[in-house]
């Protein structure tokens, strides 16, 4: 029992300490925590230190040429730690009338030199280690503060804190703005356009730098250099030219102002390529025009005549008609299920018939959708839906998926299928279909389409992006994409390359035509809020749009043009679209050499005869020097001083004049005064002149004897 009382007295005794132990350490715990707490928390919050993020420098987006569209720029926010390590009251004291002078003249104006002094005690005092000195300051000036006096003594001894800044500057502005694209003020929000969809490829790595926590959350670099240096971001070399960004810029807004237009989308491809040369995208806001939404590619829109190409080609692709067969106009209206549908061209109205070729050079809607109704209605011998294999010739131009250009949001266009339900496929959506209602497509898709019609039917995948570079060195190159699968036989797409050649020559955009170049095209005007007014047309609104490609015999570039609600100066889309398409081929065409016919490409003509110099009478000598050098032909019949030049065919002939009979008075008619003068006073004549010009009458017949007698020229 002794042994037992023994071993339980030591057992208590150990418990006791442990919990005498337990209750200092809690009653510490309590005292740090509560009494002591502020000052702990002080302590910790001035010693909590930790790598930080650091943003790398965004990769340049360039245009096609290298010229940059978007760039990073170095601007810093230059702060001051007043209660910097190194800073004693010695230094602070000795030095702060002069750093408060500099920053009173040279940084913050609002303040004299004496009240900036007054600040900067003020400060210290007050134990300020983030005060915001200046914000957003280029690298020259940021150099330039920091030899200020105290600054220059660095981060520990002088408290000078330089941040850079995350600033993206876009050197041509406005141009392509929403396509190049850019990050929202909402810092959760994504980028936009190239920005966005390159993010990654753009932003680098970031850098780990030692920051310290002062207070809040804010934090302060330990050391002027990161701990881990971050990856510069890669560039990207666009498919853009600058010179036609501008060109379709500039036109598009001048054509927006002449028809007080809410908004409007120009866009140029590289037929062969598919390469964009230039996209915009133009809205009116209280401020003027800008780039708000890329509509070019995010808005899908129900086109009107423009799409009309397509239904035609799905009729040629069938074999169900030909350009020249006879269609019905019908005065230009028709019924389709009680459903009027109208002509807007004045030439339909006095057409009962006409060939589908002018049908579609004159937009006709009833002449095209009478034909779709009529070979696409109902079912075949096999009971399929004729309307089936309409949507399918539409798939097979690829019209129903997007592009897949590199740009976020890009708009799905929406093409009805009979066989689905959900599309509410009636009566009257073939006819409507066939001249653009009742679907939806973005000008990019459609301008994407046309494009394959100018490229004999090959359908290139449009592109925004040819090459990541880093440094100015390729590190990844993108091909031109294209579709295996032809949009057309050749056979359709040499008739639809005539339709929209004849549309331009013959058709409702005739009066676009020049005489410099040909090009090929369709208007397109299209109702935009039919439905709410239920056909009265007073409060209508409407798109007009002309999409194309020049020059038409070898196609270089294709072009979209689309202008919503024209106000004023017509609403059509061969007087309002049309004029700013044919400004942008202009203007493109004046600038590329390489669509200009070289003047020598072929053998030098045989000039004909209406255009050779004949009946000119001279010095023969002076005929044989002039002719060779301007390497024109000439047959060489005299040997005679004075000579006749005749054209005959494609060459001169030069035929003698005798005038060396001494005894006669010589023919000077048709001669210059020079070559009569010399050969009327060798005779020995007085000569008088009445007029300029060449020899057309002389006072003394020719043949007449030679007496020194007077004689006058009358010059004509």
């Amino acid at each position: 029992m002794n042994i037992k009382n023994e071993v339980l007295i030591r057992v208590y005794s150990v418990l006791a300490l442990v919990v005498v132990f337990a209750v200092l350490i809690f009653a510490q715990a309590i005292n740090i925590a509560v009494r002591q707490g502020d000052k702990w928390r002080a302590i910790g919050e001035k010693s909590y230190v930790q790598l930080r993020p650091v943003d790398a420098e965004r990769g340049n987006i360039l245009a096609a040429d290298g010229s940059m569209l978007a760039t990073s720029l170095p601007f810093f926010d230059i702060r001051f730690d007043l209660k910097a390590d190194g800073l004693t009251d010695e230094v602070f004291e000795a030095h702060v009338d002069s750093l408060a002078h500099m920053l009173a003249v040279h940084v913050d104006q609002d303040f004299t030199p004496g009240g900036m002094k007054f600040e900067l005690e003020k400060l210290r005092e007050e134990g300020k280690r983030y005060h915001l000195i200046a914000k957003g300051v280029s690298y020259n000036k940021k150099e330039f503060i920091r030899q200020f006096p105290i600054f220059n003594r660095g981060r520990y001894g002088g408290g000078f804190i330089a941040e850079r800044l995350p600033s993206r500057k876009r050197p041509y502005g406005q141009l392509a703005h929403r396509t190049v694209g850019y990050k929202k003020k909402d810092k959760k929000a994504k980028m936009v356009g190239l920005e966005g969809y390159f993010d990654k490829t753009l932003s680098g790595k970031e850098g780990k730098r030692l920051m310290q926590k002062v207070h809040g959350d804010q934090w302060i670099p330990v050391h002027d250099l990161s701990e881990i240096e971050p990856t510069t971001g890669n560039d990207i070399l666009t498919t853009l030219d600058i010179n036609i960004q501008d060109i379709a810029h500039e036109a598009l807004l001048r054509g927006l102002n002449h028809h007080k237009a809410e908004e409007g989308v120009a866009i140029v491809m590289d037929v062969e390529t598919g390469h964009i040369k230039a996209i915009s995208n133009l809205s009116e806001t209280q401020k003027g025009w800008s780039e708000q939404y890329n509509n070019a590619v995010g808005t899908a829109i129900e086109p009107g005549s423009t799409f009309k190409l397509a239904p035609m080609m799905a009729l040629l692709e069938d074999g169900l008609i030909d350009l020249y067969d006879k269609v019905p106009i019908h005065n230009g209206e028709m019924e389709f299920y009680e459903e009027l549908m109208k002509d807007a061209s004045k030439e339909s109205f006095t057409l009962d018939s006409a060939s589908m070729k002018r049908a579609f050079e004159i937009s006709s809607n009833v002449g095209l959708a009478s034909q779709v109704f009529k070979h696409y209605r109902g079912q075949d011998a096999k009971g399929n839906l004729r309307a089936k294999r309409f949507v399918k010739r539409l798939q097979q131009m690829n019209l129903h998926t997007p592009t897949g250009i590199e740009i976020e949001g890009e708009a799905l266009p929406f093409i009805k299928d009979p066989e689905k339900k959900e599309d509410d496929w009636s009566g009257t959506t073939l006819p409507w279909m066939s001249i653009g209602y009742e679907l939806t497509i973005t000008p990019m898709q459609l301008l994407a389409f046309y494009n394959a019609v100018a490229n004999d039917g090959v359908y290139m995948k449009p592109t925004l992006v040819s090459e990541i570079q880093k440094f100015g060195e390729t590190i990844k190159k993108f091909k031109p994409t294209m579709l295996e699968n032809r949009i057309a036989s050749k056979e359709t797409i040499e008739k639809a390359q005539e339709l929209l050649l004849s549309v331009v020559e013959n058709g409702t955009a005739h009066e676009l035509a020049t005489s410099r170049y040909r090009f090929a095209g369709k208007t397109g005007t299209a109702q935009i809020n039919y439905r709410k007014f239920d056909g009265e047309r007073k409060n209508l609104k409407y798109r007009s749009s002309f999409v194309g490609y020049f020059p038409a015999e070898a196609p270089k570039y294709s072009c979209i043009v689309v202008v919503t609600n024209p106000r004023q100066n017509g609403f059509y889309g061969g007087d309002v679209a049309g004029p700013v398409f044919r400004e942008i081929a202009d203007n493109v065409f004046n600038l590329k050499i390489d669509l200009h016919q070289a003047l020598n490409s072929k053998g030098k003509p045989r000039m004909k005869t209406k255009y050779l110099p004949s009946h000119n009478i001279g010095y023969k000598e002076d005929f044989r020097k002039v002719l060779a050098y301007l390497e024109l032909p000439f047959d060489n019949e005299t040997n005679t001083e004075m000579t006749a030049a005749i054209a005959e065919a494609d060459t001169i002939r030069l035929k003698p004049r005798k005038t060396k009979d001494e005894n006669t008075i010589p023919n000077v008619v048709g001669m210059g005064l020079r070559d009569a003068l010399y050969v009327l006073e060798n005779k020995g004549l007085n000569v008088s002149i009445d007029g300029v010009g060449k020899v057309s009458r002389q006072s003394i017949s020719p043949g007449s004897r030679a007496r020194g007698q007077n004689i006058k020229l009358t010059l004509n």
